[in-house]
């Protein structure tokens, strides 16, 4: 298992069945162009994981990609945490496009992810984002997809589903209002509104920092609004970045779900 250290570090490595999935579904359906090189299988796992096994070599003939069967320590000295159940993937790296290589929906919801500091949460982030139905997400040059196989598993593999861009913030703002979009912050400045006080429907391009760091002044200039988050008592502290945006995405998905029809809960 790799140390505290490195957690952060580049990494194309896969854990997991729920990231390799993921990463299969992405490529099947043109979302991206990640492929797996191939797959690395306990051996001492083959008849527990038989049915993963049976997946794996289907996809292997379709895919093109190799599977080895290594020793459990092998596994452990490339991984980072301890729930990839045996398996993992060396993947190529992925292409992020820029702004304009996106298909920008006409009646679409957005979110832009900025100054969120560790991918554990930024992962966690898209997880949430993807199950509220946003279709696409924004972030700057700098962003946590360089550290992938972190972000994949902490997303549950949402990171490779989504349709993602990345470029200069301000710059991907206004050509998202261009396109008639409404660019909401989520912050606590004195002109906050409380989202459920908001009427907020689609198009929009919702804008989330971390809670450290927040938005830049040059983002939250563009924005037309700054929408926040009431709290049930006083209390001082931010949300985590995973949290605030889980809320207020499903508010917005809650507001629009009449248009687009709702999905049953998860089983």
């Amino acid at each position: 298992m790799q140390k505290e250290a490195e957690k952060f570090v580049d990494s194309t490595v896969m854990e997991g069945m729920f990231s390799i999935r993921a990463i299969l579904r992405a490529s099947e359906d043109g979302m991206n162009d990640r492929k797996i090189e191939r797959v690395l299988f306990d051996r001492e796992k083959m008849k527990s994981k038989a049915r993963e096994l049976s997946f794996l070599r289907a996809k292997a003939k379709e895919h093109g990609f190799a599977i080895d069967f290594v020793d459990s320590e092998t596994i452990e000295e490339m991984t980072i945490g301890n729930s990839h159940g045996g398996i993992v993937a060396v993947c190529t790296e992925r292409t992020v496009p820029a702004i304009g290589d996106m298909k920008i929906r006409e009646d679409g919801f957005y979110v832009m992810l900025e100054g969120i500091e560790d991918p554990y949460n930024f992962g966690y982030c898209l997880r949430s984002l993807y199950a509220a139905g946003v279709d696409g997400i924004l972030v700057g040059p700098r962003n946590w997809f360089s550290a992938a196989g972190v972000v994949c598993r902490a997303s549950a593999g949402a990171s490779e589903l989504f349709e993602i861009a990345a470029g200069d913030t301000v710059e991907m703002i206004r050509i998202f209002k261009k396109k008639g979009y409404t660019v909401l912050a989520a912050d606590k400045t004195d002109d906050a509104v409380p989202i459920y006080d908001t009427d907020v429907k689609t198009p929009v391009l919702l804008v989330v920092g971390g809670e450290k760091r927040g938005i830049t002044r040059a983002v939250l200039s563009e924005c037309d609004g700054v929408v926040c988050l009431d709290y049930g008592r006083r209390f001082g502290a931010a949300l985590s970045a995973a949290s605030a945006a889980s809320i207020l995405a499903f508010e917005i998905y809650r507001q629009n779900r009449e248009k687009d029809g709702s999905a049953p809960c998860p089983k």
